[in-house]
């Protein structure tokens, strides 16, 4: 990927229901979504020009506003069109989609009932990140030290920046220590997530993930799980502890970012790419390229 900074590529960003030029596309410091969290956003990759599942994420995007307390002045059609014409006008065919809402600067404190809404989608070159050999040596995770909160105290099923601060810090941990990520447990010690990507287990031929209630149900995930099901792989989603990570044989994440990515180590455990991880990997992919096909 290039190290050029975001705020001086070329290109366009729709924002508000127009075209801008890239390095017009700015918002004021004094926005409430920057002060106080109140931005959602997605992540979404187009394969082929094509966006997959972009009326899905379109839903989660809506819905994630709702539980911030604000409605995003778009339906989920005029979204979709949104992201496309973005795609298109910046000539892309394998990039990366960011769509974000969030709180503008009509009032500044902790209520912000009369700012105005702002959306702004983005796109920028994305391809895989690694091919299958690479990807089937595994990765390694560290074990972050903050998890994910209890639901009652965060609204752990919307796409909102907020909750992300710990994910960054998490992350950046890890990577001084010679991780590519980390995982995280929920708030009673419980295996969660990784950073940005959901996390599987295998044992005896089964898949076992956590239950999806403090951290996102991903999209990624809802489909790797479907796509896993159509291979006649039993699906267990429960309550993992850590100290189980020891009598599992392979661990994969999956996200729109690390699509679906075998896992090395976790902290003290080792975990061997195998069968189960490579059939997810080409699964998925096949997945997202008929989208492809049908728009041809």
């Amino acid at each position: 990927m290039s190290v050029l900074p975001f705020d001086q590529r070329d290109g366009y960003i729709w924002v508000n229901g127009a075209l801008v030029e890239w390095k017009d596309a700015k918002l004021h410091v004094l926005s409430h979504g920057l002060h106080y969290g109140s931005c959602v956003f997605e992540g979404e990759r187009a394969y082929g020009g094509v966006i997959f599942k972009s009326r899905e994420h379109s839903e989660r995007f809506k819905n994630s506003a709702q539980l911030l307390d604000f409605e995003i002045p778009y339906s989920v059609e005029e979204l979709m069109a949104a992201k496309d014409l973005v795609v298109a006008k910046n000539g892309f065919k394998n990039c990366y989609v960011r769509p974000f809402a969030w709180r503008g600067s009509e009032m500044m404190a902790v209520s912000a009932q009369n700012a105005r809404i702002h959306v702004a989608i983005a796109v920028w070159d994305w391809p895989s990140m690694f091919d299958i050999a690479t990807k089937m040596k595994g990765i390694k995770l560290d074990i972050a030290e903050y998890r994910r909160p209890d639901p009652m105290t965060a609204p752990s099923r919307s796409k909102a920046a907020g909750l992300y601060m710990i994910c960054t810090i998490s992350k950046h941990r890890a990577e001084r220590r010679g991780y590519a990520d980390a995982m995280m447990l929920d708030w009673q010690g419980r295996v969660a997530e990784c950073t940005g990507a959901n996390i599987f287990f295998t044992r005896n031929g089964e898949i076992h993930t956590p239950i999806a209630d403090c951290f996102l149900d991903g999209i990624t995930r809802q489909t790797v799980i479907a796509l896993a099901k159509a291979k006649g792989i039993e699906v267990v989603e429960r309550r993992i502890m850590p100290e189980e990570l020891a009598d599992f044989e392979e661990c994969f994440i999956c996200g729109t970012g690390a699509e679906v990515t075998p896992v090395a180590v976790i902290g003290p455990y080792d975990f061997v790419p195998g069968a189960i991880s490579r059939t997810l990997i080409e699964a998925y992919a096949d997945e997202v390229q008929p989208k492809v096909a049908q728009h041809a």
